[in-house]
């Protein structure tokens, strides 16, 4: 699975059916990848439905798989920034589903200076209120984006691909 797209459609068809009190978190996450030689990165970006802001969540996204141009392995900036637009990218395709709600945008991000996501901080807050009109949320409160769209992708390969002793690593196995 490399390439998912949003259905619109599906997700449209189930905000119709949710209170105004139900919350809509936008996020996103990328995973560096090599294949064939060269460097690419899969970015998940989701848009997780908060039922009545209370209950359960739905989430609804799209991964795609891009080339990745970043020179220095420890200074992620143009992945990371790829990450902010595409977030973006799936706020503006949405966001006229989304006028009864209230809309957060968290960004995979960290603002500690430990952390290499720390240099791009800065821009992709700037970013995301210019184009969103949206103050997002970073890490730790970006809850969207650090475990719904970073486990996306884990997710759709598992309900695409018939289990095996190798994809099923880490699960327990439950007994009926």
């Amino acid at each position: 699975m490399v390439n998912h797209s949003l259905n619109i459609h599906e997700l449209e068809a189930f905000l119709q059916t949710q209170s105004s009190a139900t919350k809509i978190y936008i996020g996103g996450d990328s995973e560096k990848i090599k294949s064939h030689g060269e460097w690419y990165a899969d970015y998940a970006t989701v848009v997780v439905v908060h039922i009545d802001g209370c209950k359960g969540c739905k989430i609804f996204g799209e991964v795609v798989r891009e080339r990745v141009y970043d020179q220095k392995k420890n200074k992620p900036s143009l992945r990371l920034m790829t990450e902010v637009y595409k977030i973006s990218e799936m706020y503006l395709r949405v966001a006229h589903l989304l006028e009864r709600f209230d809309v957060q945008i968290h960004l995979d991000l960290n603002g500690k200076k430990i952390h290499a996501s720390n240099e791009v901080v800065s821009q992709a807050i700037g970013y995301i209120k210019g184009v969103c009109n949206i103050q997002p949320q970073i890490k730790p409160d970006a809850f969207s984006a650090s475990y719904a769209a970073d486990r996306y992708k884990e997710v759709l390969n598992f309900q695409t691909t018939p289990p095996s002793a190798d994809n099923l690593k880490g699960y327990k196995k439950v007994a009926a």
